[in-house]
């Protein structure tokens, strides 16, 4: 309810408190003030805060009060008695939900703050990529999620992880803290994907339960190139003058799970951009249960002028197709560019391991 209709509230409650009190003096058989609680209770369903609602019965115990005759005491002292209660009611009750909307905002304020810092924003450049990311969780009215992200910038080139640690909330958080943590501590030393994937199960060992397990996208962004090991991760998407799906040439479950990590190598053009997601793009559906479809309206998207446009024109298409922006999963999404400070020259030499897959569209 907005504040410019509940100021009208008030006034109305009061007015409606004394037209009940003038209807009870000029009965004859019939008295009215009982309806006298109606008031403060509307008040504290309408949320006002505790002084109004506070008002509201105060003015109708009063009412109840000064409508009491001698002929009829024992009758009205039972209506003063009800008013008197539900007024005390209305106004603790508005109290307490006061209260519990003050905590809440704390704790959302510091579910945030304790998300931005296991997973902090990631910058607009850094190693010589353009980076730009958006994150969704799918605990209503929260930050809260499994999903994480992070780059480091090191000297064989930019590292990048996403991941999405199984289930949703703070177990989710907790576990998705443990990679990030683990990355922060190996991307720098690792020498290549493989063994920093090896190093990431390792160190999770001793955090995951037996049925608890975290898929990875590890990333490491060459000159002309991007080297990619999956453990169990939605493949990325290349953006260029098509919409290529790179799809794992030998897959590996994901850490905690006795991962088998297998390095890919991926030429990428100056022009190209590389989207890493989890599955809450993919697994996004319309109320009649169609998944997302990888299309050319998300090709449009991405190659949208600025990364951060390029994210911002896909979720809106996803909330168009989706319903709204009410999700099943938590969703990360990743775009990666070449700055442009940094762009190979046209003659670059190709990788020769490079494959373009084509985009694998759901039936």
């Amino acid at each position: 309810m907005t504040s410019r209709s509940q100021r009208w509230i008030l006034p109305t409650i009061l007015l409606a408190e004394v037209a009940i009190a003038v209807a009870d003096e000029a009965a004859v058989t019939v008295s009215m003030s009982g309806l006298l609680l109606i008031g403060p209770l509307v008040a504290a369903h309408c949320l006002l805060s505790p002084r109004l609602t506070a008002l509201a019965a105060g003015t109708a115990l009063a009412l109840a009060v000064l409508l009491v005759t001698p002929e009829m005491v024992p009758d009205h002292l039972v209506r003063v008695l009800l008013v008197a209660t539900s007024g005390l009611w209305a106004v603790l009750t508005v109290r307490r939900y006061r209260e519990y909307r003050i905590a809440v905002t704390r704790l959302a304020r510091l579910a945030e703050t304790t998300q931005q810092a296991i997973s902090p924003p990631l910058p607009a450049e850094l190693g010589g990529l353009n980076l730009a990311a958006r994150t969704r969780s799918a605990t209503p009215g929260a930050r809260l999620g499994g999903d994480l992200h992070e780059a480091i910038a090191t000297p064989t080139g930019l590292r990048l992880i996403v991941g999405d640690a199984k289930g949703h909330g703070i177990d989710a958080l907790s576990h998705a803290a443990a990679v990030l943590a683990a990355f922060r501590r190996s991307a720098l030393t690792a020498p290549d994907l493989t063994c920093l994937a090896r190093q990431l199960d390792t160190r999770l060992a001793g955090e995951l339960g037996e049925e608890d397990f975290v898929t990875v996208l590890l990333a490491e962004f060459g000159r002309d190139h991007v080297t990619l090991v999956n453990c169990g991760h939605p493949p990325p998407i290349r953006i260029g003058a098509t919409l290529d799906t790179l799809g794992v040439r030998r897959p590996s479950p994901p850490l905690g799970l006795s991962p088998d990590p297998y390095p890919q190598r991926i030429r990428l053009l100056p022009t190209d951009r590389l989207l890493l997601y989890t599955d809450g793009l993919t697994e996004a559906r319309t109320p009649g249960g169609a998944f997302f479809r990888l299309d050319d309206r998300l090709h449009a998207a991405l190659a949208a002028p600025t990364l951060d446009q390029a994210l911002d024109e896909l979720l809106d298409a996803l909330d168009e197709y989706t319903g709204g922006p009410v999700a099943d999963d938590d969703l990360t999404l990743v775009l990666a560019q070449a700055a442009p400070s940094t762009l190979p020259s046209p003659l670059s030499a190709p990788v020769p391991e490079d494959r373009r897959h084509p985009v694998r569209r759901r039936p």
